[in-house]
């Protein structure tokens, strides 16, 4: 996989060219940053990988997915990766005194044997460990959601998912018989799992002529759009998007826009609402709730 990133020994930047006066330089101009004892990576360097060199490991599970830019519900918590002869961990801090316990700082040690052997100087694990991680990191419909991120960006293909399948307990068998590449965002996997759980049948990613692709049609009349404040807040794109609700309503569909945020922090809301629409449908009749 992978990012650039990586340490430097002084040893290796005394063979690259650079004296003990020049390193200090590079270190006191903000050119490099010592993370720990002799280990430098440069300043422009993420500040998670920096961190995870510092408490003494590598970066991995949902911290490295997140710099990755594949989907994650939750946005905090540095996970790192210590080898399995690693008893503690080093400070966070610039200290470099040892702190022992599996979480501390808001840091969240891994501790599994890695499935891709690394190089002394690398930072962070091979994607396919990240995920590994991730699974058993995450409440099962997250995962699904993560691991869909990272078929759709194309960062792993089904041979990847069969050994990170095989890395896992059998019980996660399910979580794979639930995931599909096609969906291009966290949040419409996330929506595509509360349709599954209500028995109705629904297809992804539909093109319609003259429209354009929608996320989700359900039982042949829903269609569901799983909106992000990233490409649907804007006045120009709120008219877009009202044009094709319109166009679509003229062919007799419903469309139904349930935006991100309220997809990933509201799901009981949104499962009662998705539940209250298909049951509109059955019944032939809208409830007022009087």
């Amino acid at each position: 996989m992978h990012t650039d990133w990586r340490t430097w020994t002084r040893a290796e930047l005394t063979t690259e060219g650079m004296s003990r006066r020049a390193i200090r330089a590079a270190v006191d101009d903000g050119v490099l940053v010592r993370a720990r004892r002799d280990r430098y990576l440069p300043s422009s360097a993420p500040a998670d990988l920096i961190r995870a060199v510092r408490v003494g490991g590598r970066l991995t599970c949902l911290a490295l997915l997140r710099l990755l830019e594949v989907f994650v519900v939750t946005g905090e918590g540095l996970h790192v990766h210590l080898p399995g002869n690693a008893s503690r961990m080093r400070s966070p801090h610039d200290r470099f005194t040892p702190l022992r316990g599996r979480v501390s700082a808001g840091v969240v040690l891994h501790w599994l044997p890695l499935l891709r052997p690394l190089g002394t100087g690398d930072v962070c694990v091979d994607v396919v460990d990240a995920l590994v991680h991730a699974v058993l990191c995450q409440p099962a419909r997250h995962a699904v959601a993560t691991l869909d991120s990272a078929l759709h960006r194309g960062l792993v293909g089904a041979s990847e998912i069969a050994e990170i399948f095989a890395a896992l307990p059998a019980k996660y068998g399910i979580v794979r018989d639930l995931l599909d590449g096609r969906a291009e965002s966290g949040s419409e996997t996330l929506m595509r799992l509360m349709v599954r759980a209500t028995g109705a049948t629904y297809e992804l990613q539909v093109v319609m002529r003259g429209i354009g692709r929608v996320d989700l049609v359900v039982d042949g009349w829903l269609v569901i759009e799983c909106d992000s404040e990233e490409f649907h807040s804007s006045w120009r794109q709120q008219l877009k998007d009202r044009r094709r609700d319109l166009a679509l309503a003229q062919r007799g569909y419903v469309t139904w826009r349930v935006t991100a945020a309220q997809i990933m922090y509201q799901p009981d809301e949104v499962a009662a609402g998705l539940r209250g629409l298909l049951a509109s449908r059955r019944d032939g009749r809208i409830s007022t709730g009087a």
